[in-house]
């Protein structure tokens, strides 16, 4: 069973259907799927020497994992525009060095709208945007457009907290 403090009659996780992802203090429209956000932390062994039948493990370098956003589709030109910043075919191959990196943040929210946890993601650049898909005449699917942002880590913002759910009860 999960524990919720300040709602202790909730016994259901979140679920992972409700988000927002915000860059340039604007919520972008329309992302249906985002990556999850992971990072590893290499192992490191060594022995001493005067035990050569144990090994030890400590942590090494830790690596973040690129974030894949996607929407469907549409006339909002955020996703190619951050992309073009890194390089387009009329720039011949210049980076926009002095805005091409942001910080994005992720909000998760509660079945009503609340924001639940968020999370700050640290100097996000894209790596590869995907304007259209394998477009596919007899399909019965929306057209998605892709951007995968690397990004130099990520942490949980801990001012927000559990809030207090409404209720509907009379």
């Amino acid at each position: 069973m999960a524990e919720f403090t300040v709602n202790p009659n909730r016994v259901d996780p979140y679920k992972n259907f409700k988000f927002r992802v915000r860059w340039d203090n604007h919520v972008v429209a329309g992302v249906s799927k985002m990556s999850a956000l992971k990072r590893s932390t290499e192992v490191v062994e060594h022995r001493e020497g005067g035990d050569p039948s144990t090994s030890h493990k400590s942590p090494g370098r830790t690596t973040y994992d690129a974030v894949t956003l996607e929407r469907g589709l549409t006339h909002d030109p955020a996703f190619e525009a951050w992309a073009n910043k890194v390089g387009s075919h009329g720039s011949a191959g210049a980076v926009s060095l002095h805005d091409f990196r942001k910080d994005v943040r992720l909000e998760l929210l509660n079945e009503a709208g609340q924001v639940v946890k968020a999370y700050h993601i640290f100097r996000c650049w894209p790596s590869s945007y995907q304007a259209v898909p394998d477009l596919d005449a007899n399909a019965d699917a929306v057209a998605f457009e892709r951007l995968v942002l690397e990004n130099e880590g990520w942490e949980r913002d801990t001012a927000v907290v559990e809030p207090q759910e409404p209720s509907f009860d009379e």
